[in-house]
């Protein structure tokens, strides 16, 4: 039904590189392709080559590089007018964007290079900005909004069958079961996006569905397994060098030793989460990681005072991202740690 997991954001001279790759293999033959290309004159070459560079330092946490290597892909694929270049390029530049914690400056990013490879007859390219729409709207917790596009989206990967986005959309629906309290269905689909990377040789999809199944299962218990799913996780993160997904894998692995009364142990593993997020720039994860670390400081002994100061903060912190459900989990935080609400939820 479905064939080997492919990356079309690796194109042209570039188009045989393995969704497996490691990343910095990518960015060293991507910069030596765009030298090249920029040699022979070829602007579509060097749009192509460049759209490699600018993913590769994205997913290495190189944000700069990153900027600069997107909008350099643009500018030569507009020089060559090619649409459907434009679009990927831009796409980059959204998906970057989000990393970011940039929300707002994501969805016009993606709904610009989504129209763009509609004019660009790029079906692919489409398809993925779509989906970068679908994820930031979820990312922000606007899952009324998002859920018809996810279920569309995986329909008509499931038609092509192109395990990938297959896996994507899976994992994205049941992110949203599992947030909602569905963790039956959510298990199903993370179970399902697991195998169908597995089949498809899609390491990367294969870790992030781990770490959804290892979530459910700690959410009901079962430490051991979750913490044993995560280490599995972790070896294909650091075989590609994905450290965003290492940074978040870390993070999970702070919440599933907290669930298990562990605090000290996810005191540290949260620290050392939060300096990961902070080194490539990614504040989403930078708060998320900080939330853990003041639930943990808070469950070995620390002031409530000073834990409801750290908590409104971070409530103002979360809602300038964007994060619509940011409210609920501070609240929740203070439900849990046996804070007045009022200390660390109110409007302020």
């Amino acid at each position: 039904m479905y064939g080997k997991a492919f990356a079309p954001e690796y194109r042209g001279a570039l188009g045989e590189l393995s969704v497996n790759s490691s990343l910095e293999e990518v960015l060293t033959k991507a910069v030596e392709q765009r030298r090249r290309a920029e040699l022979a004159g070829s602007a579509l070459d060097t749009a192509h080559a460049g759209l490699a560079v600018a993913e590769a330092s994205r997913r290495l946490g190189r944000v700069a590089e990153a900027e600069e290597a997107w909008k350099a892909s643009y500018r030569a694929a507009r020089g060559a007018g090619d649409e459907g270049a434009m679009a990927w390029a831009v796409w980059s530049g959204g998906t970057l964007a989000r990393q970011r914690g940039e929300l707002r400056l994501a969805r016009r990013r993606l709904a610009l290079a989504a129209g763009l490879a509609e004019r660009g007859g790029d079906i692919v390219a489409r398809g993925y900005s779509l989906a970068g729409l679908a994820e930031t709207g979820r990312i922000q917790g606007d899952y009324r909004a998002v859920a018809e596009l996810h279920e569309k989206l995986l329909a008509e990967a499931r038609k092509r069958g192109e395990a990938r986005h297959t896996v994507w959309a899976l994992e994205g629906i049941a992110q949203m079961h599992r947030n909602t309290g569905a963790y039956d269905k959510a298990l199903e689909m993370f179970e399902e996006a697991a195998r169908i990377a597995e089949d498809a040789d899609d390491a990367r999809g294969h870790a992030w569905a781990l770490r959804g199944i290892a979530d459910v299962l700690s959410l009901r218990g079962g430490t051991d397994g979750a913490l044993a799913l995560l280490s599995r996780a972790e070896t294909a993160c650091r075989e590609m060098n994905l450290v965003s997904a290492l940074a978040y894998n870390h993070k999970m692995r702070g919440n599933v030793l907290f669930r298990a009364g562990r605090y000290e142990e996810a005191r540290e593993v949260y620290a050392g989460a939060l300096e990961e997020f902070r080194a490539m720039s990614e504040p989403r994860g930078a708060a998320l990681a900080t939330l853990g670390l003041v639930k943990a400081r808070a469950r070995l002994g620390r002031d409530l005072a000073e834990t409801a100061a750290d908590l409104e903060e971070l409530r103002g912190r979360l809602g300038g991202l964007g994060l619509l459900h940011a409210r609920d989990m501070v609240d929740k935080a203070c439900a849990e740690l046996g804070i007045v609400p009022g200390r660390a939820g109110s409007e302020g």
